[in-house]
């Protein structure tokens, strides 16, 4: 049976059993104040263990129950406090979610080199992805050579950049603790489930989760993309990649399963953001007067505007969330959002971080704050692009006083909110399955995110890569190369009629000087 279903849709709980409510979602806000964020954009955390994480020292069973869930009518009875009758209300509601189920929940992530020697390779398999460099059909057998070819010219300056940061990407490191801190603030929920990684580039690979899932024989799943802003670059990408497998998998096919497809709107999230904001703005000599510079990793313009990618959207809401909050607990400085990050030759969104930095140097801004709002781990992006590119250039354009927002990592409300998000998804887990394999959904669940990506679902050839090698047709890709190839051949001539003193040219007397 395949399920694709919903987090953010209303369910009726009914002694034991649970129903869909509608399945949609409601429309995407637009930013409540947009004109307080300036679309113009962009430190680093200790990775933590278990051991790190106050507030959550909770020991869990991960064996799962044969009992069958106790009927709740026994539980009506006096409590001492409106408050104990609550939360025995949502204990109990809980395990009746949980009942005889087996719960995993499938965190997915980039994934980074954790050597300088898996820096090729990683960058092999991030090129050998069709999404990112697309050859037309007819070429597509040289799909990887052309990744081989890329990922060893451009590993050694890659090299350089995580050898800046300690000689590989502490995102797995991260990841991990990340995973034992939710799988422990869950089981304090009284959720007992097992918590796996996938990464979409390197290790563990989204494939590697997957196989662990099914030899724990796992019933439910909730997959929990580590982005807090959708993308079809980056949630999308690595959904695509599941909804592969799980079509391939009659294992899979019977599993019941539900997306969160991004949680940037959560209290937990947005509070957690403004603390860290907070704390790092009590470091500046003049701590009102600092700009707070949201600096968003960038995607290709095309994605937003011919594929309808939500991801522009949903980070301007998300930064006028935060500074909402902040403003909440008197907090009021001004701030920008720019996004960095960009490769290849086409557009990205603008502004861009560095471009942004420079200006605001001219403009007189000595006090910045760099915010890195769609990273929930520390990684390159942060460690070596914001924190040495981006700082360098900032003190260069006049900027004196420079500071940096650390990634959430294992930030205990975070992680306790992470926690509640997967608890309210699961009476959605399957609620919207179907038996007709060929009336299989995508992952993506239904309702505005599907209608932003119904370009790209339907006709997936349409999604623009950041780097298009060669397209075929009418498009902005054929006519460059046209025009190159037409270039060339124009020279050609040129250089055959001067080196033989014949040809066409000479013939209608426009070179007689070489004849």
């Amino acid at each position: 049976m395949w399920s694709s279903s919903q987090a953010s849709t209303r369910g009726v709980v009914d002694m034991g059993r649970v129903e869909a409510g509608p399945s949609h979602f409601p429309k995407r806000p637009a930013p409540r104040n947009s004109a307080r964020v300036n679309p113009s954009r962009t430190r680093a955390v200790k990775p933590c263990s278990a051991g790190d994480r106050p507030g959550i020292s909770v020991k869990c069973n991960l064996g799962w129950s044969s009992q069958t869930s106790p009927d709740l009518r026994h539980h009506f009875r006096g409590y001492s406090s409106a408050s104990e009758a609550v939360l025995t209300a949502q204990s109990d509601l809980r395990k009746l979610l949980v009942g005889n189920e087996k719960i995993g929940v499938l965190l997915l992530n980039l994934g980074g080199p954790e050597t300088l020697d898996d820096v090729q390779p990683f960058l092999f398999n991030l090129f050998a992805d069709p999404d990112i460099i697309r050859l037309p059909r007819l070429f597509r057998f040289l799909q990887k050579p052309l990744a081989k070819f890329i990922s060893v010219v451009r590993a050694p300056k890659s090299k350089e950049g995580y050898a800046s940061i300690g000689g590989g990407s502490p995102l797995r490191q991260i990841t991990d603790a990340q995973a034992e801190a939710l799988r422990e603030a869950l089981c304090g929920k009284d959720v007992p489930a097992k918590v796996y990684v996938g990464m979409r580039y390197w290790h563990p690979f989204t494939e590697e989760a997957i196989e662990q899932i099914k030899r724990d024989g796992i019933t439910k799943l909730v997959v929990l993309p580590l982005y807090p802003q959708f993308s079809i670059s980056t949630s999308g990408s690595s959904l695509r990649l599941l909804e592969s497998i799980f079509r391939e998998d009659e294992y899979l096919v019977n599993m019941q399963h539900t997306v969160i497809p991004s949680w940037y709107q959560r209290e937990g999230y947005i509070k957690s953001m403004a603390t860290l904001i907070e704390n790092e703005l009590t470091k500046f000599p003049e701590p009102q007067k600092v700009m707070i510079f949201f600096s968003a990793h960038g995607v290709p313009l095309a994605y937003v505007e011919e594929a309808g990618d939500p991801y522009k959207a949903e980070m301007e809401e998300c930064v006028d969330l935060i500074m909402e909050e902040l403003e909440k607990r008197g907090t009021t400085n001004p701030c920008t959002l720019a996004y960095q990050s960009r490769v290849g030759p086409v557009e990205w969104l603008k502004p861009y971080t560095d471009e942004t930095i420079i200006e605001l140097g001219q403009k007189g801004v000595k006090s910045l704050l760099a915010v890195p709002i769609s990273f929930v781990s520390e990684h390159i992006e942060t460690l070596e692009e914001i924190d040495v590119e981006y700082k360098e250039l900032a003190l260069e354009s006049g900027i004196k006083h420079w500071g940096r927002v650390p990634a959430l990592g294992c930030e205990p409300t975070f992680i306790s909110d992470l926690a509640d998000a997967v608890i309210e998804s699961l009476p959605y887990v399957g609620a919207m399955a179907v038996s007709n394999l060929e009336a299989r959904q995508s992952l993506v669940p239904l309702g505005s995110v599907e209608e932003l990506l119904a370009a790209y679902d339907s006709k997936r050839d349409e999604l623009p890569p950041p780097v298009i090698v060669w397209e075929w047709g009418w498009t902005k890709s054929a006519e460059t190369w046209n025009g190159r190839a037409a270039m060339l051949a124009v020279l050609a001539l040129l250089v055959l009629e001067v080196t033989t003193g014949k040809g066409f040219l000479h013939q209608w007397g426009i070179l007689p000087l070489f004849h």
